[in-house]
């Protein structure tokens, strides 16, 4: 009663298939079958993780994959017209033909989807079996057009194609056309005499999982269930049937049951494993090897890095050069290491920043001759063993920061070198996390946002997040919730079930594999929309099959600090060279130790600041040791790492032996070097074995651990130690074992630190423009950078086009905003204008500038907005003249340039140089200045911020001293805290719920940021004429913290980016008298235009001396004509504006008549 399911859909048949591969082997294992088939649709993401998942549970791998094929021809793009097949390989040269024809699916024939065809199949089918297909099928397709003679020809060309590999394959799912084709598919397979087989299109697990599969399916085409246009499968019969259903589903056809064993015993795949599929570097002279020639290069490095003479006389030098030479030539890693020298010497011999190192490989002696990193590790006594081990063969692990904007480049010159074909880069796959499969399931069953949300806040989220069942387990408003409403428990429910699949591909930020072979000899291919090719294989199963994957990653902080290099060469020292400062800077060790940290590299948070100004550090060794302690875990010991520093707490040792090792870190074990240095140096392991150690104790390996501890105590009882302190000193390290860090990456960021905090501290001005222009696109942090110039003293001058650079630069004591941070315009159009100024010098005024400059570039788009953020200020006009010029200027250039193209400007040149006259003078007409709110919206629409000055300014303190904190201190509040905040409304969108009622979602904004305000259909009436542009209100309500959408934790960053967002209780609107309360008169608060015209009727029936001063959020403006102060007017105005919107300003002229 035997049956193998030959046609399976994993979750990586994204947001379509809902198996997981361990529950699909351990079902295959409880309905004693001998195997199963994954066969997703056109990709074999799951492939490898399939493999070994299924031979550790002791049944048959069969890998494959629904295809889809082109019936006309992989090339052809006229028509969308895909089939399905489904291929199997049976061994192991019928996997690489599977891996080359998915491959080139994507590479050669991808429309819609990824598709083979014929000739490929043709060409690349030995090992594969090939099963005919679903009702999408080549012969199945036909059969439902009652075309039964194509479906038989097309049956014939895959049987001279595949001989006996290919079967006619039938599914029953209850839908009613499935009679009609299997009958012709089983008289076409009786009259060709081709097997049968029997399969289940196979979705999901169990029949129950159905309504979940729907809500997948949902997810993925953006509809809800309720939908009843949208794609549905027809039953609930796509799931993993037992045995003894699929017999029974058969039963008149019992040889195609019998066809799935015959199958699985045809199969044999063995992938082949600890094989590294290194390429061999190619040295430039021949007839030297790539181990000849890496010792070369680390001799003459040793010299250029410590002096001829200490190279060549130094023991302990020579010493560890020879082990790790040797050990690296041992286990085969020479043209590893010359491979990452090659790309790494590349990028600094063509001006791409590169990191001073990352992570343990920073250890090496070979990396700092190879310069590989900048760290020296005998200054900082760091480990080659925690880099490679030598008692244990495992790939070297290599990571590089590069420049964020020149990475790409890199990656082009490793591919050139070693072929595109064995050069990708490494797929990557989103997961539905509890939170986001909550918000998923939410949209699919249509369940209103609101009620979505206060399920979803519930579930802690971030690297400490709880799945949905722990959130049900240990958060009792949640489990009340689940128990008390049908609604919320369908929610939960439904995300359980799609809690962890994959929900999407994409690239992944670092990972670049380089084959010694085409990697389609190894892995099969992707490729990502428009962007780089892919492997389909996640990073763990690259480096499992024995690939070479490196992380090629970008920091923004090298970007930063390059374009700082570049600005202090141009405006202060030509010759400045970073890796050349002094590593004792004073000014830098007093800017970290007064807390001044913004903008530099891992000590931005609020946290770190604080510890900072506790420790006041003193040298390189206190910022390494901070890198390495602020985290969790660690970070309980930054007290006493700082009591120590300052002499206020005397460490102790539980050993001697302890004091040299942990002495520099005041007694607290804070990297896992020191550990390793504890079993060596206590319990005589070698360094390979400490490593093997640390290894167990932070990964805790449980199982482990006590071969480890006898090991450990035996070692220090033989070198003289009691059993019982060594038992305790085995206990001291365990629990630093769990959360020490990588002294030698600790090392290498701690120096990026530093330098950055270098530059802060002695070329503020440079740093600070290049820090604003690596963030010109993100307004919250733009702003926080400008505001933190501002208080170091430096001006922040507006955009000039006669001074301004493409970006921020030093502009004297100040720094210049660039002309590429102006919204609405390009990069080319700057370009030109930079030319411009550079071949004929600056530009007389905006007629000269439009003249001057390509016009294909300059269009009144661009030249509009460069007057909108006052980059031409410094020309003749206010911006309200230059903005009326605009098209007189544009006009008149172009009928410049079509002149000098028709051969007329010399002509009209020559008759002026002749008779004296001179050129054409544009005048500008008399208009007065925009108003300062008109110029500051333009500001904040193409600058993205208020430069010349903010509506709020004057209001500022008072708007904080009503609510106690700034827009921007709400990062440091707590979810589902209440709280109080002011700012202008400077965006407003209304929206309809499901239910057709009316919510909000508005954006304030104070001097320090910008918040979301959400405003739901309760509380919408309530408040809903306090919500218009330029308002300034005060707004109360719960505080919704989550992680930054799309913006996972960027490496160098302490903190995952987050985003807020306020669900409104209240909004009070905000009145601010400031410089106005001076102003005499009526002060009138105005809502709408009914109230002026009333209000102009009025002051021309009752003309005065009393001023009227209008506010309209924090608009202010005094009327040219008066009104009478007669108690009617009063009573009048009241009448119109009501008394709350009414005051008397200041008295300083007679004053306002009062009762």
């Amino acid at each position: 009663m035997s049956f193998v399911h030959l046609h399976v859909h994993s979750e990586y048949s994204l947001l379509d298939g809902a198996c997981r591969i361990e529950d699909l082997c351990r079902r295959t294992v409880e309905e004693g079958a001998p195997g199963i088939a994954l066969t997703d649709h056109g990709v074999m993401f799951g492939a490898m993780e399939f493999y070994y998942a299924a031979k550790d549970h002791g049944i048959v791998p069969i890998i494959g994959c629904e295809a889809y094929l082109a019936p006309r021809g992989r090339k052809d793009r006229s028509v969308r017209n895909e089939a399905h097949v489904t291929l199997l390989a049976a061994d192991h040269t019928g996997y690489k033909n599977l891996v080359t024809l998915i491959s080139a699916g994507f590479l050669e024939g991808y429309y819609y989807k990824p598709r083979i065809d014929l000739d490929l199949l043709e060409q690349h089918n030995d090992g594969l079996i090939v099963l005919s297909g679903c009702m999408s099928g080549l012969v199945a397709a036909p059969l439902l057009k009652n075309d039964r003679a194509t479906a038989l020809e097309n049956a014939k060309v895959y049987h001279e194609i595949l001989g006996d590999r290919f079967y006619i394959e039938v599914m029953r799912h209850g839908m009613p056309e499935e009679d009609e084709i299997n009958r012709g598919l089983v008289s076409i397979a009786r009259e060709l005499d081709l097997p049968l087989v029997a399969t289940n299109d196979s979705h999901y697990l169990n029949r129950a999982d159905a309504p979940a599969h729907d809500v997948l399916l949902c997810i993925g085409t953006g509809k809800t269930v309720s939908d009843t246009q949208r794609l549905k499968f027809f039953s609930d019969q796509f799931y993993i049937k037992t045995p003894q259903e699929m017999r029974e589903l058969f039963a008149d056809l019992p040889d195609a049951c019998d066809n799935t064993v015959e199958i699985a015993k045809r199969i044999d795949i063995k992938i082949p494993e600890r094989i590294f599929h290194l390429p061999v570097y190619p040295v430039p002279e021949p007839e030297k090897t790539p181990q000849a020639y890496l010792r070369e290069l680390c001799e003459t490095g040793l010299a250029e890095r410590y002096g001829a003479q200490r190279a060549a006389g130094d023991r302990e030098l020579r010493e560890r050069l020879e082990y790790e030479l040797g050990v690296i030539v041992k286990m085969g890693f020479a043209s590893y290491f010359l491979i990452v020298w090659d790309f790494i010497k590349y990028a600094r011999d063509h001006g791409i920043p590169v990191g001073p190192g990352r992570g343990s490989a920073a250890g090496s002696l070979v990396s700092y001759c190879l310069r590989i990193s900048n760290v020296d590790p005998i200054r900082f006594s760091l480990i080659f063993e925690r880099f490679l081990n030598p008692d244990r063969i495992s790939m070297p692990d290599i990571d590089t920061d590069f420049c964020v904007e020149r990475r790409d480049e890199v990656i082009r010159y490793v591919e050139e070198k070693y072929g595109k074909e064995r050069v990708a880069q490494i797929v990557t796959f989103g997961t539905m996390l509890a939170r986001a499969a909550v918000r998923d399931a939410g949209r699919a069953l249509a369940v209103p946002l609101p009620d979505v949300d206060k399920v979803a806040k519930l579930i802690p989220s971030g690297p400490g997040g709880l799945s949905i069942a722990q959130s049900l387990e240990q958060i009792p408003e949640l489990r009340m919730m689940y128990d008390n409403s049908p609604q919320v428990r369908q929610l939960l429910d439904t995300a359980r079930s799609i809690e962890g699949l994959a929900r999407h591909a994409s690239t992944h930020a670092a990972g670049v594999v380089i084959g010694k072979e085409p990697l389609t000899q190894y892995a099969p291919l992707i490729k990502l929309g428009e962007g780089d090719v892919n492997t389909q294989y996640s990073m763990g199963w690259i480096e499992k099959i024995g690939l070479l994957k490196m992380d090629f990653l970008g920091l923004r902080n090298l970007t930063v600090m390059q374009n700082a290099v570049e600005e202090i060469r141009r405006t202060v020292d030509p010759v400045f060279d970073l890796e050349t400062i002094t590593l004792e800077d004073p000014k830098t060790f007093a800017l970290l130790s007064q807390g001044r940290t913004t903008g530099v590299f891992q000590f931005e948070s609020d946290g770190m600041r604080r510890y900072l100004m506790e420790l006041r550090p003193s040298s390189l060794d206190d910022l390494v040791a901070m890198n390495a302690l602020y985290r969790p875990g660690p970070m309980d010991w930054i007290p006493d790492f700082i009591a120590g520093k300052h002499g206020k707490k005397k460490p102790t040792y539980l050993h001697p032996k302890l004091e040299p090792i942990l002495a520099e870190t005041y007694g607290v074990a804070v990297y896992q070097e020191q550990v390793m240095q504890i079993a060596r140096e206590l319990a005589g392991f070698t360094m390979g074995q400490a490593d093997e150690l640390r290894k167990v104790m932070g990964k805790k390996q449980v199982d482990k651990v006590p071969k480890y501890r006898k090991k450990f105590v035996d070692g220090c009882m033989a070198n003289g130690i009691d059993e019982a302190l060594a038992e305790k000193i085995f206990g001291f390290i365990e629990p630093f074992a769990g959360y020490g860090f990588n002294k030698s990456h600790s090392v290498c960021y701690g120096l990026i630190a530093y330098q950055t905090a270098y530059l802060k501290a002695n070329f503020p001005q440079q740093y600070m423009a290049a820090l604003a222009s690596s963030v010109r696109d993100k307004t919250e942090k733009l702003v926080e950078y400008i505001e933190e110039s501002r208080a170091l003293g430096i001006d922040v001058l507006p955009p000039d086009v006669n001074v301004s650079q493409s970006d921020f630069s030093a502009d004297g004591a100040a720094i210049r905003f660039g002309l590429s941070a102006i919204k609405g315009v390009g990069e080319s159009a700057v370009r030109a204008i930079i030319v411009g100024r550079e071949e004929s010098g600056p530009f007389a005024d905006i007629f000269d500038l439009a003249a001057r400059v390509d016009i294909k570039q300059l269009n009144k788009r661009v030249l509009e907005a460069l007057v909108k953020a006052g980059a031409l200020d410094s020309l003749p006009g206010n911006r309200a003249q230059q903005l009326d010029a605009v098209e007189g200027a544009l006009s008149s250039a172009g009928r410049a340039a079509r002149d000098r193209e028709l051969g007329q400007a010399s002509l009209f040149g020559a008759l002026e140089s002749t008779s004296g006259g001179a050129a054409v003078k544009h005048a500008l007409r008399e208009l007065p200045p925009p108003p300062q709110s008109e110029a500051l919206a333009w500001e904040k629409e193409h600058l993205g911020l208020y430069l010349s000055g903010h509506p709020l300014a004057e209001a500022a303190q008072a708007l904080y001293a009503r609510t106690g904190r700034s827009i921007r201190e709400l990062q440091q509040c707590e979810d589902d805290e209440f709280v109080s905040v002011g700012g202008i409304i400077v965006e407003l969108r209304k929206v309809l719920t499901k239910q057709q009622q009316q919510m909000l979602i508005a954006r304030i904004e104070d001097t320090t940021g910008s918040v979301e305000v959400v405003v739901f259909p309760k509380v919408y009436p309530a408040v809903q004429h306090l919500f218009e542009h330029d308002n300034v209100v005060i707004v109360k309500g719960r505080l919704r913290v989550r992680e930054a959408r799309g913006a996972a934790q960027a490496e160098g960053e302490e903190e995952t980016p987050l985003e807020v967002t306020i669900h409104l209780n209240e909004a009070t609107p905000f009145e601010y008298h400031g410089v106005a309360q001076s102003m005499r008169g009526w002060h009138l608060h105005v809502a709408t235009k009914a109230q002026i015209d009333r209000l102009r009727a009025l002051a021309a029936e009752w003309p005065g001396e009393v001023p009227l001063v209008l506010h309209h959020g924090v608009h202010v403006k005094r009327l040219p004509a008066g009104i009478s102060g007669a108690p009617q007017v009063r009573d009048a105005l009241e009448q119109i504006f009501g008394a709350e919107a009414m005051r008397e300003g200041a008295a300083d002229e007679g004053g306002v008549p009062s009762r």
